[in-house]
C-alpha cells in the first residue's frame, strides 16, 4: 500500500504569477525520516528535469525532510519558469520517490497591436515601453501594467477616451504564447478654455498659471488629466490660504462642447475667496528659559498686521522649537492655539510652550557609511557623548561633514535611551562617489590645445585591499600635455596622521612651459620638484600649515633681443624653501559657498639657512567675504596682495617667483599676465615683486 503526500501552495497568486485561484496548504504529516530513493520531474517541455533537480536541496539518498520539500517548493516557483507545482512522496524502494509535476509558464512567441493609427511610433518602440518581452515568460500582471502604460500614452496624446485589452492565445503544443493589444483610440479631446470665476482679488492669469492643466496651443496638446486638475484646484487653493484666505473655496465643472464634430472641452474653476486674515495679537505663554524677546525675534512670518496662514505658523513654531534646540531642550514642545478677535478681526495667536527639561547625547551611532569607516565620521563631529545638545554644534558638524566631499546628504535623528533625559545622536549620511577618472582637451586662449587625464580617489585608504576607500585620505594623479604646456603631478594627502589631527601630505611634479609671448612667457621653463606639507586645526575656524619645497628650474629660450634684465633669468637653478601659512575659513560650504570668509597668508623663506641657489622671502594673502543672494547664489568680494624681496647673495627675487598679474584667472580684460613691468625690447612681461588685486 502506497503512501502519498501533496503539497499545494498559493504562490502563483502570491508571487504574482497570474494564477487565477489559488489552493490551500494542507497541512504536513508527520511521518518517520525515510531516504529519498528517486526524484522524477513530470509536465517539463522546455526546462529540463536536470534544471529542476539542481536548484532543489533534496537529493537521492538524502533524508526525507518535510521542511526541506517546503523550501524547495518555494524555491522552484521563484525561478518564474512555472505557473504551478505539485509535489507528491509515494514509497519506492524501501525509500521514498519525489515527483514534482510541473505547469510551465508560456514563453510569449510574438506581441502585435491592432487598431493603433494615432501613435507615430513603430511596434518596436512600442515594445520597448512594455514590461513584457517577446522570448520571455508570460506574466498576467505585467500585461495590465502594459495596458496601463499604453493608455498613459494615449493621454499625453490628448486621447482621454482610449480603450485598451489584451488578448493571450497558447498553443499547447509548443506552450509558447501569442499577445495582441486591442485599441479603441476613440477621439481626441482637447481642453479648449479654462474660465474663472469670483477671483476679485487676483486677475485670471495670476490664477491659471498655478495650474499644470492648459488650454490646447501649438505647443501645448491641451489633454485632460484627472489627476492633474485635482492637483490643480489643491495647488489654488493652497494659494489662497497662503495669502490669508483661510476660508477660501476651489471646484470645478467640465463640459464638452454641444457639437459633437468638435471634440472640445471647457473647465469652469469658481472660487469663493472668503475673507483675508490679518495676525493680530502675539502672546507667549510657558517660557522660563528663553525671554520673550529673544522669542518674538525668531517669529518671521506670522507678525502682526501680516497676511496669516497655517503654513507660516507652522514655520514659525519651526523657528521657536529651534531657539530651545539649540539650547539642549530638545522635549520642549510649542502648541499654538489661534482665535478671531471680534473686535479687530484679526487672527490672534497664543504660543504655549513646554520646555521640560535639557537632553544630553548619550551614545553617536553613525548610519549610512558603507566604505567610510566611522571613525572619519567621529572626527567631524564637534559634539560628544555626554555634551549637551547644541544646535550651532551640530549645525558646524554637517558643515564640517559636507566639506569633506564624502557625502550626498548628512542629516540628524534621535532614539531614546535608557536614561530619560538623554537621547542617543543617530548621524545618517549618504554616500558620494569620491573616485574619478577623467580625461579630455580642448582649447583655451592661455593653454591653446591642450589634453589631459585625472585619476582622483578623495577618501582613500591605502590598507584597504583592493577597494582602497575609506579612510579619509586624497590621492591624486594628472597629467596634461598641450602645445604649449604639460604636466605631471602627483598628491597625496593624510589628513590625521597616526590617528592625531595633524595633516601629513606630499606633492611631485615635473612641469614645463614653452615660450609664447601672446601668453606672457618669453621664455621656456621646466621644473621638477616636490614638497612635504604638515598641517593642524588651531581652532574651529583657524588653521597652520608647513610646508617645505625643492624645485630644480631651468630657464631657456630667451630671444637675443630681450634686455639683460630677462637674460640674466638663463639658466638652471635650485629652490629650496620652507613655507608657513594661517587660515581663517568659515564658509558654510567649501565646494558651494553661500556664506562665510576665507582669509589666508603664507610667508616662506627660500635659500639660506635652507640651501638652494636663490635667496628671498616672500609674504602671499587673500580675503574672501561671500555675501549670500537669491535662490541660493552669493556675492564674492575677493582681495589679493603679495611682496617678494631678494636677500644675502641674490640680488633680485628670480622671475618665476614674481608676480603676474592681467588674464581670466586675476584681472579681466587684460591680456595674461601682462599687468606690471616688461622688458622694455622684447616687450615680454618681467613681473613684479609686490602685487595688489
Amino acid at each position: 500500500m502506497q503512501k502519498r503526500l501533496v503539497l499545494l501552495l498559493s504562490f502563483p497568486l502570491i508571487f504574482g504569477l497570474g494564477v487565477s485561484s489559488a489552493q490551500e496548504q494542507p497541512q504536513l504529516q508527520e511521518r518517520p525520516a525515510k531516504t529519498v530513493t528517486a526524484i522524477e520531474i513530470k509536465g517539463n517541455k522546455s526546462i529540463s528535469s536536470n534544471t529542476v533537480i539542481s536548484k532543489m536541496k533534496t537529493r537521492v539518498g538524502s533524508a526525507y525532510q518535510d521542511n526541506v520539500i517546503s523550501d524547495d517548493l518555494k524555491r522552484l516557483y521563484l525561478l518564474g519558469f512555472f505557473s504551478d507545482i505539485k509535489i507528491d512522496a509515494q514509497e519506492y524502494r524501501d525509500g521514498l520517490k519525489i515527483i514534482i509535476d510541473v505547469v510551465e509558464r508560456p514563453i510569449i512567441e510574438k506581441i502585435t497591436f491592432s487598431g493603433i493609427r494615432r501613435l507615430t511610433m513603430k511596434d518596436d518602440k512600442l515594445k520597448e515601453m512594455l514590461k513584457s518581452k517577446e522570448t520571455q515568460y508570460l506574466d498576467y500582471p505585467n500585461l495590465a501594467q502594459d495596458v496601463e502604460a499604453l493608455k498613459n500614452l494615449y493621454e499625453k496624446k490628448g486621447f482621454g477616451q482610449v480603450e485598451i485589452s489584451h488578448e493571450v492565445a497558447v498553443d499547447q503544443n509548443t506552450n509558447k504564447a501569442k499577445v495582441q493589444f486591442n485599441v479603441a483610440e476613440g477621439r481626441k479631446i482637447k481642453i479648449k478654455k479654462i474660465y474663472v470665476e469670483g477671483n476679485n482679488q487676483y486677475p485670471d492669469k495670476r490664477i491659471l498659471k498655478l495650474m499644470k492643466s492648459k488650454s490646447a496651443w501649438l505647443l501645448n496638446a491641451g489633454a485632460l488629466k484627472e489627476e492633474v486638475l485635482t492637483e490643480d484646484i489643491e495647488r489654488i487653493k493652497s494659494f489662497y490660504q497662503r495669502q490669508g484666505y483661510a476660508d477660501a473655496v476651489v471646484e470645478y465643472e467640465i463640459t464638452a462642447d454641444s457639437n459633437p464634430r468638435k471634440p472640445f472641452l471647457y473647465i469652469k474653476i469658481r472660487i469663493e475667496e472668503g475673507s483675508k486674515y490679518l495676525v493680530g495679537n502675539l502672546v507667549i505663554q510657558g517660557n522660563n528659559y528663553v525671554t520673550q524677546k529673544e522669542i518674538l525675534a525668531a517669529v518671521k512670518e506670522c507678525l502682526p498686521g501680516k497676511v496669516f496662514s497655517q503654513e507660516a505658523l507652522k514655520q514659525d513654531i519651526s523657528y521657536i522649537q529651534g531657539i530651545y534646540f539649540d539650547r539642549g531642550y530638545i522635549f520642549a514642545q510649542v502648541q499654538e492655539v489661534t482665535s478671531l478677535n471680534p473686535n479687530s478681526g484679526r487672527i490672534d495667536i497664543v504660543y504655549n510652550i513646554t520646555e521640560n527639561n535639557v537632553a544630553y547625547v548619550d551614545k553617536i551611532k553613525v548610519r549610512g557609511n558603507i566604505k567610510t569607516k566611522d571613525v572619519v565620521v567621529r572626527r567631524e563631529l564637534r559634539i560628544k557623548p555626554g555634551d549637551k545638545f547644541d544646535g550651532e554644534k551640530l549645525r558646524r558638524s554637517k558643515e564640517r561633514l559636507q566639506n569633506l566631499g564624502f557625502f550626498e546628504e548628512v542629516s540628524y535623528d534621535t532614539e531614546d535611551s535608557p536614561q530619560p533625559d538623554k537621547k542617543d545622536l543617530v548621524v545618517e549620511v549618504k554616500e558620494a562617489k569620491t573616485g574619478a577618472f577623467s580625461f579630455g582637451g580642448g582649447y583655451s586662449s592661455v593653454d591653446e590645445f591642450v589634453g589631459f587625464v585625472e585619476i582622483e580617489q578623495k577618501n582613500f585608504d591605502w590598507r584597504n585591499f583592493p577597494y582602497f576607500t575609506g579612510d579619509g585620505q586624497n590621492l591624486k594623479f594628472r597629467a596634461s600635455l598641450g602645445t604649449v604646456s604639460e604636466s605631471f603631478d602627483l598628491s597625496y594627502t593624510e589628513p590625521w596622521i597616526f590617528d592625531y589631527p595633524v595633516s601629513f601630505g606630499f606633492d611631485i611634479y615635473k612641469r614645463s612651459h614653452k615660450r609664447e609671448s601672446d601668453i606672457g612667457y618669453g621664455y621656456d621653463e621646466d621644473v621638477t620638484g616636490g614638497d612635504l606639507r604638515l598641517g593642524k586645526e588651531i581652532s574651529e575656524y583657524v588653521r597652520a600649515d608647513l610646508m617645505y619645497r625643492y624645485d630644480q628650474i631651468e630657464i631657456t629660450n630667451i630671444t637675443e633681443d630681450s634686455t639683460n634684465d630677462l637674460k640674466s633669468e638663463y639658466g638652471k637653478n635650485t629652490i629650496s624653501s620652507m613655507q608657513f601659512g594661517l587660515t581663517y575659513d568659515s564658509r558654510n560650504n567649501v565646494f558651494d559657498t553661500t556664506k562665510g570668509d576665507l582669509v589666508s597668508g603664507s610667508i616662506e623663506c627660500a635659500g639660506g639657512p635652507f640651501g638652494g641657489d636663490k635667496d628671498f622671502y616672500k609674504f602671499f594673502g587673500r580675503a574672501s567675504h561671500y555675501t549670500p543672494l537669491f535662490r541660493g547664489s552669493a556675492l564674492e568680494f575677493r582681495g589679493r596682495f603679495g611682496l617678494a624681496d631678494a636677500y644675502g647673495d641674490s640680488k633680485k627675487v628670480p622671475i618665476y617667483e614674481r608676480f603676474f598679474a592681467g588674464g581670466a584667472y586675476t584681472i579681466r580684460g587684460y591680456r595674461e599676465r601682462k599687468v606690471g613691468p616688461v622688458d622694455a625690447k622684447s616687450s615680454d612681461p618681467l613681473g613684479g615683486e609686490s602685487m595688489l588685486v
